[in-house]
């Protein structure tokens, strides 16, 4: 099954963590995004770069729900 992204083009100032938190609800997935993202960052362990410009294409992989903190998700989401 091939993962699937969405596409997040860059704001001045944008962060990987800032990113991360932004689509789920949670910086410290940022792993995920550097994951999928080798030709952007090089080496996982270092980021780079570390603060964007404006314009940078991201994938943002989707994931499963069961990978996201229960209390992330919005009110009407949990169970």
């Amino acid at each position: 099954m091939a993962i699937e992204y969405f596409e997040h083009v860059t704001k001045v100032g944008d962060r990987w963590d800032l990113i991360a938190y932004s689509y789920y609800g949670d910086a410290t997935l940022i792993k995920k995004l550097l994951l999928a993202n080798p030709d952007i960052v090089g080496d996982a362990t270092t980021p780079t770069p570390l603060v964007f410009g404006a314009g940078t294409k991201i994938r943002v992989p989707i994931l499963p729900e069961e990978e996201i903190s229960a209390s992330q998700l919005p009110a009407w989401k949990r169970q």
